[in-house]
């Protein structure tokens, strides 16, 4: 995701429904070191079982959807030297349960970025990146700090973590098509959804087994931006599904916010857009997003949020039922 340096305004864009080729740098020696590529031992522990209870911790982790990010281009223009002007669906879930809330999520994040810094982001980290210039709503200790290893240490230091809530991948599609001369297909997207499949898996054994949390982890999948258009549903899909097939081994559920987009927009023909899904932009003012309709960005607005936020919630909900 193109992000605004503090200065000055650039168009945004979020890898939503597109997927694309990364290619991966060297991994942060101590988490590529619990990296384990075949199934791992199933997990156990009293807290599999302990509900989500007013009171506890909940740690939200992933890219500017998790984030609450809006296009600089929308109404009325966000304040971004102000994380509390962004509100994403965790601070929804942390007042629907009672939760004191982490969000450690960052725009521009990639899969591969989240496991390790050196690995390329898609405006997170880089120069003229989201985290270097602005404020999230945590502070890393420093630069070369990814999320995975805020997550895990902050798991080592909260017992009373209940909930995690993981979205990440998208912006490995974005990272493509600009590495790709605008369109990624073909072995490129093979080899990016292969790539968020090992880094998904990486992150989620990092957090059972090096932070040892067996709590429960919710894995957050991504929207179409348009359900009318074929190619726009299957990109999304097969990102989802890449992040689904790597969560298999680790007693994490999954929520559907493909489908929860989908029911809302039913009334639109679709078009999360027009179902107001999606931010809208200043008149004549369109997203260079890869998928996105003309005068909608591609982030959730307030009611996308609520969307999201809603649909995770039942999951958590079904998961203690």
């Amino acid at each position: 995701m193109r992000v605004p340096h503090p200065r000055r305004t650039r168009r945004t864009v979020l890898a939503v429904v597109s997927a694309g080729a990364l290619v991966l740098g060297a991994s942060a020696p101590s988490l590529a070191a619990t990296t384990h590529h075949s199934s791992p031992p199933q997990h156990q522990g009293s807290n599999a079982q302990r509900p989500v209870v007013p009171g506890s911790d909940y740690l939200a982790l992933g890219d500017s959807v998790a984030f609450g990010y809006r296009e600089a281009t929308t109404f009325p223009p966000p304040n971004y030297t102000d994380p509390t002007s962004f509100v994403g669906y965790p601070a929804e879930i942390g007042s629907a349960f009672g939760l004191h809330v982490t969000n450690a999520s960052c725009p521009g994040e990639t899969s591969g970025s989240f496991v390790s810094t050196a690995n390329p982001s898609y405006a997170c980290e880089t120069p003229a990146g989201y985290r270097t210039n602005l404020p999230l709503h945590v502070t890393y200790r420093n630069s070369s700090e990814s999320q995975l290893t805020f997550a895990v240490d902050y798991l080592k230091r909260h017992h009373n973590t209940r909930l995690i809530t993981l979205g990440i991948g998208a912006n490995d599609g974005f990272l493509c098509d600009a590495n790709n001369g605008g369109t990624c297909t073909g072995p490129a997207l093979a080899a990016t959804l292969k790539g968020i499949t090992t880094n998904v898996r990486t992150i989620l054994f990092n957090l059972r087994y090096r932070a040892h949390y067996f709590g429960q982890i919710v894995i957050v999948d991504y929207y179409s931006l348009d359900y009318a258009s074929a190619a726009a549903n299957a990109n999304s899909q097969g990102l989802n599904q890449a992040m689904a097939s790597a969560a298999k081994p680790f007693g994490v559920k999954i929520a559907d916010e493909y489908a929860a987009y989908q029911n809302a927009a039913l009334h639109s023909g679709g078009d999360s857009c027009a179902a107001g899904l999606l931010t809208q932009l200043f008149p004549n003012q369109t997203s260079t997003a890869s998928g996105a309709q003309d005068g909608c960005g591609v982030h959730p607005t307030v009611a996308g949020q609520d969307v999201l936020a809603h649909t995770i919630e039942a999951t958590v909900r079904k998961a203690h039922s």
